[in-house]
């Protein structure tokens, strides 16, 4: 059986930086084990795997260890390959997911929207192990949503951290570090999901889904510019739009083949 694949820096406007993801459009769905070992021969933090759904597209994210709830980065690069060589010229492109429900990526000239549930964090209590497994960085504050977010003093300590992974990996969840932003970002961030087969993500739009709530109310504005400072690094286009938020980025085409399975 051969495949279509296409390979998009998301969240970038020049290719090698942002966050690579593979998009394999499909027919109808494989088996579950077909495409897990598809993601994990493609090796990128991501695969999105589409089917065309009437006039929306079902869509599915596959690390190369575990399927995801939701992830922004593959979902603008679904958008991206959609809108520039599925369907061309399409403006809008709508999703089903299994257990984020419909998300909607929306063009406008270079730059796609998505349109993703908010997930506000609470408080929770310091995790025993987490501040050794950030190199004894000491939070600010510790909240949890999907995943641990850890806030930060500033921006320097952001970039400064090097995480012990396999100490990340025994905590299970995966950790989102942010601080305040400096040059023109209102916030930075990185994110670590080592037990779920991704050492340091280079963009994550979903953890935009809970970082974007509490910048928002910390510093009191609903459009705010972000920047994920992981060597590739990324920028995000943010608003809190009530129960929704929309994450705003560019993406590059790197690969464009075909696979054989």
């Amino acid at each position: 059986m051969r495949l279509p694949i296409y390979q998009v820096d998301a969240f970038a406007d020049a290719v090698f930086a942002g966050n690579p993801a593979a998009v394999v459009p499909l027919e109808s769905w494989l088996p579950d084990e077909r495409l897990l070992a598809i993601a994990a021969e493609n090796n990128l933090s991501e695969t999105a795997f589409v089917v065309p759904a009437g006039a929306d597209y079902a869509i599915r994210w596959f690390t190369p260890a575990v399927e995801v709830d939701l992830c922004g980065h593959a979902t603008l690069a679904a958008a991206f390959a959609v809108a520039t060589a599925i369907d061309p010229g399409r403006e809008r492109i709508d999703f089903r997911s299994r257990q984020a429900g419909r998300l909607t990526v929306e063009r406008q000239g270079d730059l796609f929207v998505l349109d993703f549930p908010s997930r506000p964090a609470a408080r929770t209590d310091v995790p025993p192990g987490l501040v050794a497994a950030l190199g004894g960085v000491e939070p600010e504050a510790v909240l949890r949503a999907r995943d641990i977010l850890v806030v930060c003093r500033d921006d320097e300590t952001v970039r400064a951290i090097q995480p012990d992974m396999a100490r990340l990996a025994a905590l299970g969840d995966a950790v989102c570090v942010t601080a305040p932003g400096t040059d023109g970002a209102d916030f930075v961030s990185r994110f670590f999901a080592p037990a779920q087969g991704i050492p340091e993500d280079p963009v994550t739009g979903s953890a935009h889904c809970t970082l974007i709530p509490y910048w928002a109310a910390r510093l009191g504005k609903t459009k705010l510019s972000a920047r994920q400072v992981s060597a590739r690094g990324g920028a995000l286009a943010c608003e809190q739009r009530g129960d929704r938020v929309k994450i705003g980025g560019k993406a590059v085409l790197y690969l464009e083949g075909t696979i054989q399975v």
